[in-house]
């Protein structure tokens, strides 16, 4: 069975994503090596090909780079590069969305930091 979740985004997006969230969290440290493509193939059920598409996206966006002959590897300096572009990426997906909403519903700013401190504590 394939560890998708998310049929509505593409399969080697999703992979690109494992890839960064194992950096994130230290599986894959600076300048070690990943997983061949093949290897990613075999133990999420997927092609090959869209494997090599999602290690590609990330050496497009200097994430990994490749040793010739040797395989793949992360790139020094990656996780502050992913932790920046995940935090654009929530600023963008959550926090624009959230404050439009509550405009549209006459939430006040302080009201706003009141619901987010209250949602920090579980009540």
């Amino acid at each position: 069975m394939s560890f998708l979740m998310d049929d509505s985004r593409p399969i080697f997006v999703q992979i690109a994503e494992r890839i960064e969230n194992d950096i994130l969290e230290g599986r894959l440290p600076e300048e070690s090596q990943v997983p061949s493509t093949n290897q990613f193939a075999s133990f999420y059920q997927i092609n090959p090909a869209t494997a090599a598409k999602g290690v590609n996206l990330l050496v497009d966006q200097g994430i990994l780079y490749k040793k010739r002959g040797i395989g793949m590897f992360v790139a020094s300096g990656t996780k502050s590069v992913i932790l920046e572009k995940r935090r654009e990426q929530f600023y963008e997906q959550y926090v624009v969305t959230m404050v439009q909403e509550a405009q549209k519903l006459g939430i006040t700013a302080d009201q706003l930091s009141e619901m987010i401190r209250r949602g920090e504590t579980g009540r």
